[in-house]
């Protein structure tokens, strides 16, 4: 890369107003990575001929050969539109469901997205998915319709199946942007006429917006700008005979009459697209080029179909012009972006110096960046923590605050005190070195990886309170345990594992004695990671993959009697019971609806919405995911010296409980009564922990324990009906049923939507193609937990066969304990 484009780049970086940070965003196989070339060309990365067709910000080998997005790849791109210059901080995210985590990633560290649907298939699950994620950080959408050239030339849509379809795809968005709608960020719907919607086409590198066409109408036509925009969109019709608009399609004589965008625009585009591709006649293709203005060299005129229409397309109806002319004028600033994201970004009060620094999006300000994803490097041996500058400038050699995403402001755990030994700029699968960042623009930060994980913040200030953790929309519940087949690699495999780790925010690993598990969103994640460590490995250690492993959780289903445990010395009893957590609690808690740092306030909340004594809530002593102790006794001495005792205690069975030692999920442990000891040496850790962990498993195996498997959300486009009845059949031999299935409008396409357990889900696809003959295609996404409505103690039940595998997988006794097998002699207190 050109040095002069770097030091261009960095004279930009403190224009704050001239700066904007965006995402793409879309679901898997609408084409926004081949869109982006066309920026990529404006910008000078590549040539414009070449749009469309390297997909340059797919920058990992695997990416061009699967043809998906699989990483979010950030780049800095400078623009002139009209007499200023603008400086486009842009992230590339992936499609596929499986990698909703590096979306999430993509969206903290931005201002704006750039929707792109493909407008043959419509919405889809992950358009809605991604979009509620957007609207979740206040990011502020505007929308590309992709893909018409498929409209065109496949389905042969003729200039107002062309409008309603375009028409149908911006509503359903709309209804998407209203329904997520945020208070703070207000009417994000988009309008084609006030320019917030583009359409066109990546793969051939074009596009336009309805102000561009008013333009080319009022030079070739004459009339009032404004008055040609307001009708080129909606049931707006032109009597030429009368020389009016008017709201009918007919006229007075009863002659149907054209929409007015499809009469001056839709119809010439048509008209061109079968010129090259279906009615080839030189003559009259130049009558159109030249009516258009185009101009083609000596060696485009030899060109042919797709190539010639390329071009033309492309000199005609430039997509980057559309898009940054889009971009600059309908998203924010960060100076304006700031001011209503603060009080989501921020965990501190709004009112102290750090948060004051980040709506002002104050350069001078502390330093306050958030490091939302960790990129290797060329060489696999170090990562780039990339983030956003929210305010200050972060410079080479600064000394800073590293707070871990679990940090509490005052306290030792996850913060560290370090330099910064080197900033850069994240351009593609380049980086570029850089000397210092202002607020307001993306960053890669080297050398700070051996002590952040995955995510955090990096400030200057003694009092910073950290930038909130994200919220992902995907959960890792699927899990494959590797087999190291050199056992004296071991140390080189586990080092590889936790190198892993820090590439993908979803991704879980899991080391435990002789056992190495990694856990992702879907199949696909899995694969992927697998590659991924081989990749770090190389020919250093091979290793083996069981076969698909998922994590179910257990939960009770009723109230169960009063238990009594004994400590080890005996000189401390624990009276307790557990019951079932509300299902919508539970959920809100997993979702983090709710804050259960503040439980005074949670009190309340709990009583009103979620039917709670407001005596219970009160004396709540904490949460462990979505599982919460209450304190039911009276006048009980030292009880809250042993709080952290107790908590160690639910640490434990959460993550273990006690019919398949998989986590506990939705219960309430009550703490009836206690005795303990006078003397704190015979009522410590050592004595209490155990005890407690007791009375939670026995409480737990009396309260009709049920296992909860994870169930995918399954949305299947189905473009031949008459295999619906396939879909039907291979869903039933999966356990999954339908439960809503209709035609897409303006569209040939049908979707099913079904829900399917995510143990049945492993070769769905490929099974669903064979049944379908690849006319239908499955999305999966994690929808939620469902009861096992089988007792897992009755043998020969599937939940027991469940249990009794699990259990063996993790070497731990097949046999399932009864309470009485856990607590001393099944001692219950009445």
């Amino acid at each position: 890369m050109k040095r002069s484009y770097v030091q261009d780049v960095f004279n930009t970086l403190p224009i704050r107003d001239n700066i904007r940070n965006i995402s793409v965003i879309a679901h898997v196989d609408h084409g926004k990575t081949t869109l982006v070339d066309s920026l990529l060309a404006k910008a000078g990365f590549i040539k414009e001929e070449d749009a469309g067709k390297l997909r340059v910000m797919d920058t990992k080998e695997e990416e061009q050969e699967r043809q998906i997005t699989m990483k979010s790849t950030g780049i800095s791109l400078l623009f002139n539109e009209g007499d200023e210059r603008y400086l486009v901080n842009l992230v590339d995210s992936p499609g596929h469901v499986d990698f909703s985590s590096e979306v999430t990633a993509a969206l903290r560290i931005t201002d704006g997205a750039l929707i792109v649907v493909d407008c043959i298939s419509g919405v889809c699950v992950q358009t809605e998915t991604v979009t509620r994620q957007a609207l979740g950080e206040r990011i502020k959408p505007v929308l590309h319709l992709n893909k018409i050239d498929r409209a065109i030339l496949e389905k042969k849509y003729e200039a107002e199946e062309m409008y309603q379809t375009l028409r149908s795809v911006v509503e359903s968005t709309n209804v998407i942007l209203a329904v997520y709608e945020d208070e703070v960020l207000g009417d994000v719907t988009v309008d084609p006429v006030a320019g917030t919607v583009s359409f066109g086409s990546g793969k051939q590198g074009w596009a336009f917006t309805l102000p561009q066409v008013a333009t080319m109408v009022v030079k070739k036509m004459g009339g009032d700008y404004d008055r040609v925009l307001s009708k080129l969109w909606g049931n707006n019709y032109f009597d030429a005979k009368a020389n009016k608009f008017t709201k009918k399609a007919t006229s007075k004589d009863g002659k149907t009459l054209d929409r007015f965008i499809c009469r001056v625009f839709f119809k010439q585009l048509i008209r061109l697209f079968n010129t090259v591709i279906f009615e080839w006649n030189e003559e009259k293709f130049n009558k159109i080029i030249e009516g258009l203005g185009v101009t083609l060299t000596n060696t485009e005129k030899n060109l042919r179909d797709q190539d010639l229409l390329c071009r033309v397309m492309q000199k005609w109806l430039p997509a980057a012009d559309a898009l940054v002319g889009m971009i600059v004028k309908h998203l924010p600033s960060p100076i304006t972006a700031q001011r209503y994201r603060v009080e989501n970004l921020y965990t501190g009060p709004l009112d102290d110096e750090c948060a004051e620094a980040i709506r002002n999006c104050d350069p001078d300000g502390p330093l306050m960046v958030y490091i939302s994803k960790m990129v290797p490097s060329s060489d696999l041996k170090r990562f780039y923590a990339y983030g956003r500058v929210f305010s200050g400038t972060v410079a080479t050699g600064q000394k800073v605050h590293i707070l871990g995403p679990d940090y509490v402001q005052g306290g030792k755990a996850e913060h560290w005190k370090k330099s910064v030994p080197r900033t850069v700029l994240m351009m593609g699968k380049f980086i570029e070195n850089i000397d210092s960042v202002p607020c307001g623009n993306t960053v890669g930060i080297v050398g700070i990886d051996d002590v952040l994980l995955k995510s955090g913040t990096v400030t200057s200030s003694e009092v910073a309170h950290s930038i909130a953790p994200m919220k992902f929309s995907v959960s890792p519940v699927v899990r494959r345990a590797l087999i190291p087949k050199n056992i004296s690699k071991l140390p080189s495999f586990v080092k590889a594992l936790r190198r892993l780790s820090k590439t993908d925010q979803c991704l879980k690993v899991d080391i435990k004695e002789d056992q190495y598990v990694i856990a992702g969103a879907g199949e696909l994640h899995v694969e992927v990671a697998l590659n991924d460590l081989r990749e770090l490995l190389g020919d250093d250690c091979d290793f083996t993959v069981g076969q698909p492993i998922v994590e179910f959780c257990e939960t009770v289903t009723t109230i169960s009697n009063t238990f009594l445990s004994s400590s080890p010395n005996n000189h401390n009893k624990i009276y307790l019971n557990c019951e079932p957590l509300s299902t919508k609690l539970t959920e809100d808690l997993e979702n983090e609806v709710l804050d259960t740092r503040n439980l005074k306030d949670l009190a309340r909340i709990l009583a009103d919405d979620y039917e709670w004594d407001i005596n219970d809530a009160k004396k709540i002593w904490y949460f462990v995911g979505s599982t919460v102790v209450v304190d039911r006794t009276r006048g009980v001495q030292y009880l809250n010296e042993i709080k952290d005792h107790v908590r160690a205690a639910l640490n434990w069975v959460s993550d273990g409980a006690a019919l398949a030692q998989e986590p506990m999920r939705g219960i309430r442990f009550n703490i009836l009564e206690a005795k303990l000891h006078a003397d704190s040496i015979h009522r410590g850790a050592g004595q209490i922990t155990p005890c407690a962990r007791k009375a939670f498993l026995a409480a737990q195996l009396d309260g009709t324990p049920r296992l909860m498997e994870p169930v995918f959300l399954a949305e299947i486009l189905v473009s031949d009906i008459s295999t619906v009845g396939s879909v039907y059949g291979a869903l039933s031999q999966r356990r999954g049923f339908v439960f809503e299935e209709y035609q897409k409008e303006g569209s040939p396409l049908y979707v099913m939507k079904a829900h399917l357990p995510v143990l049945e889900s492993f070769g769905f696809a490929s099974s669903l193609a064979e049944a379908t003959g690849g006319t239908a295609i499955p999305q999966l996404v994690f929808s939620h937990y469902q009861h096992l409505n089988e007792d897992p103690f009755e043998e020969g039940s599937v939940a027991h066969e469940l249990c009794i595998s699990t259990r063996i997988r993790k070497n731990i006794k097949a046999e399932i304990q009864t309470y009485d097998g856990v607590i001393n002699a099944g001692q219950q207190f009445q």
